[in-house]
């Protein structure tokens, strides 16, 4: 059996499918497929307020073309999910209505909370007893979620994140809001281990030493963003070969994770291979036995 998750974010957009696995009374997911397309509706969003719609015409026919892919892999049940970009949206309802109405995609709106607790679901399986931050930086928002013996203690979603960054369009004091809820809600005198999710840290993680097979430091982040920095966008694409739209988001992003962890006194970082598109897929597979969306 095959599932598909569609993540709809302020950067790019990306199905995954996955074949689900049985193994005795243990259930896993194993990905087949996974495409990634550089929509970019934070750009238009966080300058304008809408959808324009030439990205309106995009999206539609990014989506008709995952639609093709999910039947050719024959996928049994499928969610659509689109975050900040398409929330903040003046229009974002009305062209998620039209694109459903063109392609039989129906695209669920998310806020923050449920894109933080649908991640949050699978990352969490990647904790022991100690205390983590996990800090997830999307193109439109961050969210930061704080754990303790594998329980979540508390969460909040700020309005930064790396296209926001790039467009100059952060909420104001929203800097601050991070540090203070850090301070707020980080018990400093445990030791705190930083938790990265989101395909920026994941860039950075594959560039840089790390102490383990899902461990780095923070300052060998430190280190690579620097690194990065040194080149123009010309040379990030040609030189250190990362997509166009990755090469101008990267350095933003990295200074969101680099500051947080600094507030937070984590010197080591864990990225697991894991994001929304895999709490999507677990989220489905869960619903199963509702009613399925028929391709």
């Amino acid at each position: 059996m095959k599932l598909a998750a569609i993540d709809i974010g302020s950067n790019a957009a990306r199905l995954q499918i996955s074949t689900v696995l049985h193994n005795d009374n243990v259930v896993s997911f194993k990905r087949v497929e996974y495409v990634r397309f550089p929509l970019r509706l934070g750009h238009d969003v966080f300058n304008f307020g809408e959808l324009t719609p030439e990205s309106e015409a995009r999206t539609t026919k990014l989506m008709q073309v995952y639609k093709l892919l999910m039947e050719l892999h024959e996928v049994e049940d499928y969610m659509a999910c689109a975050t900040s970009a398409m929330r903040e949206s003046s229009n974002g309802h009305d062209v998620a209505k039209r694109i459903e109405a063109s392609t039989g995609i129906k695209i669920n709106i998310i806020d923050g909370s449920k894109e933080a607790e649908l991640i949050n679901n699978v990352v969490v399986q990647a904790l022991d007893e100690r205390q983590f931050l996990h800090i997830d930086v999307g193109g439109g928002s961050t969210e930061l979620n704080l754990y303790e013996n594998r329980q979540k203690i508390n969460s909040k979603s700020f309005k930064i994140g790396s296209v926001r960054l790039l467009e100059g369009k952060e909420t104001k004091g929203a800097w601050r809001k991070i540090e203070d809820w850090v301070e707020d809600n980080i018990d400093s005198s445990k030791e705190i281990i930083a938790v990265g999710t989101g395909g920026n840290i994941s860039k950075l993680f594959n560039l840089a030493s790390k102490t383990s097979e899902l461990e780095t430091t923070l300052t060998e982040i430190e280190r690579i963003r620097d690194y990065i920095a040194g080149f123009d966008q010309e040379d990030r694409i040609n030189k250190l070969r990362l997509n166009a739209d990755r090469a101008d988001v990267i350095v933003p992003a990295a200074g969101i994770y680099i500051s947080v962890m600094r507030w937070a006194g984590a010197d080591k970082i864990i990225v697991p291979d894991l994001g929304l598109k895999d709490g999507i897929i677990q989220l489905v597979y869960a619903q199963l036995g509702k009613k399925k969306h028929v391709l």
